[in-house]
């Protein structure tokens, strides 16, 4: 009996920790990830479309924005979040970085854009229901993407000065030259070599998207839902523009019509356009300030830590303010850039063109002044500002817009077509997300 007793006790005890070890084996089946989609030899987490997907609502409740159905913002996040993956891998291949002092740098500057102090900015993301740290990795990808993007299409860019005269005198002609137009727009994007039958199905589409548009539909949120372009999830805004800033196929159709025009669809190499007027604005001109300055430029790299850097630099303007060596001479010795061989010189310059960490620097400078070292995306300088002056710079003015102008227009339809090759050429899958 005692046996008995004993081979029953064990055979309990056994019973009970297989049990366990099946509950305890069913409970770390629990799935933390999956993948949204393969793109080359990276992947779109379902976690990260989620957390878009959450962003995006939380900003509509907040705008008080209308959205489409989740399948198609889905869809439009998906595209987003699969042409970011496309090219941060070119980045890496590129060998583009952004440090944590240049995106720290960025992200002050968009605090002070807002008028807030970087902690204030913080505290209001979070406020939001913002995660600070993947807002700050967000940015970090938008910045090299950016740098990327522009790496990638400014080669297949050429401007004649030929353009930029015939732009020049078409702007003079021009009598609606203080007007601008807020414009939205949303492209009905054609397939890789379409059919005939794809066409005339896009243009159907394009009736569609207008024929709701004329009857009062949001026309952000059909954008949202709809549009191929790049300003889809903003809602197909492309900002204020003037007649001369427009591609001629809508600057034709556009100039002297009445806020909430609806105009196309207009066909293009890429699809059908569907452009609204959302609001018409004067433009005023004002007088262009100037600085002549002189800078010190030092690289941080794998030998020469940030802090090191800034030191040297530190070290530098200690010696010229104590007359040791003069600015052009420090410039000359130890700067890195174009500028050193001119002790530094930048020459007369507006300041907007300036980095934004540089722009501020001198915002806060008199002529003759120094200013403490500091970190911009470049790296880390020291400035010597000369002399601020107003200019009438109305003819050097219209040259340099005319041909921001004509690199808007071409970056524009240039971006679009090498994203549309970079994914032809990509191999992208697509998961079904589980219902």
């Amino acid at each position: 009996m005692k046996n008995l007793a004993t081979i029953l006790l064990k055979t309990l005890i056994l019973t009970t920790v297989l049990h366990s070890g099946i509950q305890i084996a069913q409970a770390e089946e629990k799935q933390l990830d999956k993948v949204a989609a393969i793109v080359n030899s990276g992947v779109v987490l379902e976690s990260e479309v989620q957390s878009l997907l959450e962003n995006i609502k939380q900003q509509a409740i907040k705008n008080n924005q209308a959205l489409p159905s989740n399948n198609a913002l889905r869809t439009q996040v998906m595209d987003k979040l699969i042409n970011d993956n496309l090219t941060l891998q070119i980045g890496e291949r590129m060998g583009v970085q952004v440090s944590d002092a240049q995106l720290d740098q960025t992200i002050t500057n968009m605090a002070k854009e807002n008028k807030l102090t970087l902690s204030q900015f913080r505290q209001s993301l979070i406020n939001d229901g913002t995660d600070y740290e993947k807002y700050r990795e967000s940015v970090r990808t938008e910045l090299i993407s950016g740098e990327v993007r522009r790496n990638s299409v400014q080669r297949r860019i050429y401007i004649s000065p030929q353009e930029v005269s015939n732009l020049l005198e078409l702007m003079k002609e021009q009598t609606t030259n203080d007007v601008e137009y807020n414009l939205g727009h949303i492209l009905i994007e054609f397939p890789s070599d379409p059919t005939q039958a794809e066409l005339n199905s896009n243009k159907e589409r394009a009736d569609k998207v207008i024929e709701l548009l004329n009857n009062g539909s949001d026309f952000k949120k059909i954008a949202i839902a709809s549009s191929g372009g790049a300003n889809a999830l903003e809602g197909g805004d492309l900002g204020w523009k003037n007649i001369n800033e427009m591609p001629t196929l809508f600057s034709e159709l556009i100039a002297g019509k009445d806020k909430g025009t609806v105009v196309g669809p207009i066909r293009t190499g890429l699809g059908f356009s569907i452009v609204k007027i959302l609001d018409i604005r004067g433009r005023q001109i004002v007088e262009v300030e100037e600085v002549k300055a002189s800078h010190i430029l030092i690289k941080p790299s794998i030998i020469l830590s940030e802090e090191k850097a800034e030191a040297q630099l530190q070290a530098l303007l200690d010696r010229v303010k104590a007359g040791e060596i003069t600015f052009a001479d420090a410039a000359k010795e130890f700067s890195e850039g174009p500028t050193s061989v001119r002790g530094g010189d930048l020459g007369w310059a507006d300041p907007k063109s300036y980095d934004p960490a540089f722009k501020e620097a001198l915002a806060t400078m008199q002529p003759g002044e120094y200013h403490k070292p500091f970190r911009s995306s470049f790296g880390w300088h020291i400035i010597q500002l000369n002399d601020r002056r107003m200019v009438d710079a109305t003819s050097q003015m219209n040259q340099n817009r005319a041909y921001q102008i004509l690199h808007s227009r071409k970056f524009a339809l240039e971006d679009a077509r090498w994203m549309k090759e970079t994914r032809d050429d990509a191999y992208i899958e697509i998961f079904e997300q589980d219902k």
